[in-house]
């Protein structure tokens, strides 16, 4: 079942962001992830929202995203996300 990976981030350091968003798709894309969403516009229609930006990825299943975010060429480049950013990242279970 599809999986899709949710992050809302803060970002307090641009170029260190940048430096892991120049390298983030193709390590996505080696690991069957494809990229939905890439938002710094948000528009919050209810409640409050106080991040910069929200990223939605997904993947054919569970076991596929855990590859992904456990694999050496995320895991280097992730270094710069966690530097940069702050903010919760959600899994989602997609509905058969």
């Amino acid at each position: 079942m599809t999986v899709y990976a949710i992050a809302q981030l803060s970002i307090h350091d641009r170029a260190r962001y940048e430096r892991y968003v120049a390298r983030f798709l193709p390590v996505l894309q080696q690991y069957g992830g494809r990229l939905l969403a890439a938002d710094e516009q948000v528009e919050v229609v209810e409640g409050e929202w106080e991040k910069d930006k929200v990223i939605m990825v997904a993947f054919p299943d569970r076991d596929a995203f855990t590859t992904w975010a456990a694999s050496p060429e995320y895991v280097e480049i992730a270094e710069d996300r966690l530097g940069a950013t702050e903010g919760p990242v959600l899994l989602v279970h997609g509905v058969a």
